[in-house]
């Protein structure tokens, strides 16, 4: 980051759900996840809602900007609570024209964000609930960086567009192989290979796509 950069920029604890954008109205902030996991999520007619893409340390919620709009059919709100660095739109734009490294990067970022959406939207339809919930925990492991992230079934279950009773049903099998344990809120993941083990193969293409973004894997543990 560049000291204008850090000068501009405001440092945030988020919480869930905390919007990060609506729907057809003007993007006026971006954030850059530190250990928040952002979700951008399609509202369907009849209420209902799915995710189409999360946004964790790797990126940056801004890419109907990146791709030349002001505004996004989805909203995106916090999914996991944690911190972010926060500019305004404005400000994101004219780094974008002025520093060519900030615009190279972010687009290698989008191109690894596009690839994904493909992968699963493929992971959706082929894969089953029980893998598609290790891989989801695993790529958000990644990014909290942490072994305790806070979610409620509900919320995974919105994130995997499924019900809430079959949500429960693959993280009670997963806790059950001693992978991970479920507890008022929080996820504690205490067996990251068995998780591997158990995920679709849609993981390691998630790490091969955002890997140079995400680093190393450092876990605190708490």
């Amino acid at each position: 980051m560049t000291p204008e950069f850090l000068e501009v920029g405001k440092l945030i604890d988020l919480e869930t759900p905390q919007q990060i954008y609506e729907a057809g109205r003007g993007i006026q902030e971006v954030y850059f996840p530190i250990n928040a996991v952002l979700s951008v999520v399609t509202e369907m007619c009849d209420g209902g809602s799915i995710e189409v893409g999360t946004v964790g340390r790797e990126g940056v919620s801004a890419i109907p900007l990146l791709l030349g709009a002001t505004t996004s059919a989805n909203e995106s709100y916090c999914q996991v609570p944690g911190r972010a660095v926060v500019i305004t739109s404005d400000y994101f734009r004219r780094l974008l024209s002025a520093d060519d490294g900030f615009r190279n990067v972010l687009g290698r970022y989008l191109q690894a964000y596009v690839n994904m959406l493909g992968q699963l939207a493929a992971c959706n339809r082929l894969h089953n609930l029980y893998e598609r919930c290790a891989r989801w925990l695993l790529l958000t492991h990644d990014r909290v960086k942490s072994d305790k992230i806070a979610l409620t079934h509900e919320y995974l279950a919105m994130m995997l567009g499924s019900r809430r009773s079959g949500v429960t049903i693959a993280a009670s099998t997963l806790q059950r192989a001693g992978f991970i344990r479920y507890a008022r809120g929080n996820i504690m993941v205490l067996d990251r290979q068995g998780l591997e083990e158990a995920s679709c193969e849609c993981y390691a293409v998630a790490r091969e796509q955002f890997g140079p973004l995400l680093g190393k894997i450092e876990l605190t543990k708490e």
